[in-house]
C-alpha cells in the first residue's frame, strides 16, 4: 500500500517535540506539528519511531497502542503497522511514517520529508 499524502510543508524542516525522556521506554506520546497528529514512540533500544497518530480505521489513537520493535497494534480494533513504514499488517489503509530523532542535546526531532 502506498504512503498517504504528505502535508504542506516545505520539505526537510525540522521540528524540535521537545525531550526524549518524556516518553519511556517501550511506549509512546502523541504530538500536534503543523496540523497533523504524530506518534512518536521509543522502542526499548532507545530508537525513535514516527508515524500517523490517528488510525485510518476508526480514528483510534495510535500513541496509545501496544508496541514491539517492529509493529504498534491500535489500541480500538488491534489494526497493526510497521513503525519503520506505516504499512499495514492487517490489511487497512497505511499511517505515514516520519523521520524522528534525538539530536545531541535529547530533544526529539522530526523531519520532513
Amino acid at each position: 500500500m502506498s504512503a498517504q499524502p504528505v502535508p504542506a510543508v516545505e520539505p526537510n524542516v525540522q521540528r524540535v517535540l521537545g525531550p526524549v525522556d518524556q516518553i519511556p521506554f517501550g511506549e509512546g506520546r502523541a504530538f500536534g506539528v503543523d496540523g497533523e497528529q504524530v506518534a512518536v514512540f521509543r522502542l526499548r533500544d532507545g530508537s525513535l519511531r514516527g508515524v500517523s497518530g490517528v488510525c485510518p480505521h476508526k480514528g483510534g489513537p495510535i500513541a496509545d497502542g501496544t508496541i514491539d520493535h517492529n509493529v504498534v497494534i491500535c489500541p480500538l480494533h488491534q489494526h497493526a503497522f510497521e513503525l519503520a513504514t506505516g504499512c499495514s499488517t492487517t490489511g487497512t489503509k497505511p499511517l505515514r511514517s516520519y523521520r524522528v530523532f534525538a539530536d545531541e542535546a535529547g530533544n526529539i526531532v522530526l523531519k520532513w520529508t
